[in-house]
């Protein structure tokens, strides 16, 4: 099954939902800068941000997975987009990062936070930010107070705190942070995920990759097409306060 699922995963476009489009939207949102930002990508997969970032900023970025990998195809996808100068790939664990505190001018993670944990990630994270800095991340909330039961029985087992948007912007604030923005993510920014994710299975299938093992990669294409109006990923822009 884990092979399975790394190669469903290889060589796709980006690992969670999101699009060009949010992280420039994000990023402006998230307001003035340095004029060379120190920024760190957490969860960074294979880029799509990571680059993004540094094209948009003029900034030194540092993109960081523990999938190796990801790591590679980050550093060729930097090269090509010319910016290889400054894009650092760096082999970390999200909740046991090697960087200075107050080192971070911007904080992204797309689609990553959910695996330490919304508070824990606010918590963790805070200190790496310098004065004036910003944190901005996506994500996977509940739209609606009582989701449906198909939808609750696939995000329970592996997100049993996940709140939705108003629990997450009080959580936020009884932390000390300042939310700037909060945007929904549109449904076009999964397609941008679970597109080149589905063909990739199909391909999969082609080869002759038993059911039961594709089944399982495939399973949150199904839910999301069944349940995709209770949950959703949300950005937000955050700022501490002193």
């Amino acid at each position: 099954m884990t092979d399975v699922f790394w190669r469903a995963h290889e060589g796709l476009p980006r690992e969670a939902p999101g699009s060009a489009e949010t992280t420039a939207l994000l990023l402006r949102l998230a307001g003035p800068l340095p004029d060379r930002p120190r920024i760190a990508d957490i969860g960074c997969g294979t880029g799509p941000a990571t680059v993004a970032l540094a094209r948009l900023t003029g900034g030194d970025v540092t993109g960081v997975d523990l999938h190796e990998p990801f790591l590679h195809a980050l550093t060729a996808r930097a090269r090509a987009a010319g910016v290889g100068d400054r894009v650092t790939a760096l082999r970390a664990s999200m909740d046991d990062l090697p960087l200075p505190p107050g080192s971070v001018d911007l904080l992204w993670a797309e689609g990553s936070a959910y695996i330490m944990g919304f508070d824990a990630a606010l918590a963790a994270w805070r200190p790496l930010l310098a004065p004036g800095g910003v944190l901005v991340l996506t994500e996977a909330e509940w739209l609606t107070p009582s989701p449906s039961a198909g939808a609750r029985a696939f995000w329970d087992p592996g997100y049993p705190a996940m709140r939705t948007t108003a629990g997450n912007v009080e959580a936020a604030q009884r932390a000390g942070w300042t939310v700037r923005a909060v945007y929904v993510l549109p449904d076009s920014d999964w397609d941008e995920y679970y597109g080149p994710l589905a063909a990739r299975i199909e391909e999969l299938r082609r080869e002759g990759i038993a059911e039961d093992l594709l089944g399982p990669v495939a399973e949150e294409i199904e839910i999301r097409a069944r349940y995709g109006d209770d949950y959703s990923y949300t950005g937000y822009v955050l700022r501490p306060r002193p």
